[in-house]
């Protein structure tokens, strides 16, 4: 399955930092981390399916992965949930405004006909002024990177602010670090880096030379 690792707050909303937390620890800490803060899965697609005679849903169209998913899930209950879905526009638009106060980005739009493939073929419409950009390289050491150099949609290269220690943890393992110095646009140089690593940032610094890293995509 396809999906994604959520953690709830105390007041019932999305807590990104603690989910975090929670990557980061090991051993007894992550045994005390997961009584605490528990998780749950949320799925969006399915990819495959052996048990049915499925061992390759890719080809096949969003609304028969879909049912097959319902089909999957029906007996299993929180914490593994597949994502809520509809084709009645006025109710997705109850859904965007009613899950806006729980920090949720927003809603998903996946055309039902559509394979699953790499790379986008749905289209995201959020509530935060929020973009994806890829990593370019960072500053500190591959184990405890301090900020992040991320390619921005519009092509330019900017360092981000000083990440949280959660956060820093979650990104190292994924950092291959190239050799030499390269500096961006404005701000300190950095290690480059490749590997296929996405951020989420807050679109609303990228107007100036840094920006706030918000997770790991």
């Amino acid at each position: 399955m396809d999906g994604e690792l959520i953690v709830w707050d105390a007041a019932g909303r999305l807590a990104f930092e603690r989910l975090q937390n929670r990557l980061a620890r090991r051993g007894a800490g992550a045994a005390l981390a997961a009584e605490e803060w528990p998780a749950h899965f949320v799925a969006f697609d399915i990819l495959a399916h052996p048990a049915a005679g499925l061992p390759d849903l890719r080809p096949r169209p969003y609304s028969e992965r879909r049912q097959v998913l319902l089909d999957v899930l029906a007996d299993v209950g929180p914490p593994i949930v597949p994502v809520w879905s509809t084709t009645d526009r006025d109710g997705a638009l109850l859904w965007y405004e009613a899950l806006e106060g729980t920090g949720a980005e927003g809603i998903v739009a996946k055309p039902l006909r559509s394979a699953y493939r790499a790379g986008r073929v749905w289209s995201k419409i959020r509530h935060a002024d929020t973009v994806d950009a890829t990593v370019v390289g960072f500053t500190g050491t591959p184990r405890h990177p301090k900020a992040l150099a991320v390619r921005l949609p519009d092509g330019r290269i900017a360092l981000s602010q000083r990440l949280t220690t959660a956060l820093a943890s979650v990104v190292a393992p994924h950092l291959v670090p190239q050799s030499g110095r390269a500096v961006p646009t404005a701000g300190d140089s950095y290690t480059p880096a490749t590997g296929d690593v996405v951020v989420e940032v807050v679109a609303g610094t990228t107007r100036h030379a840094v920006v706030t890293v918000v997770r790991l995509r």
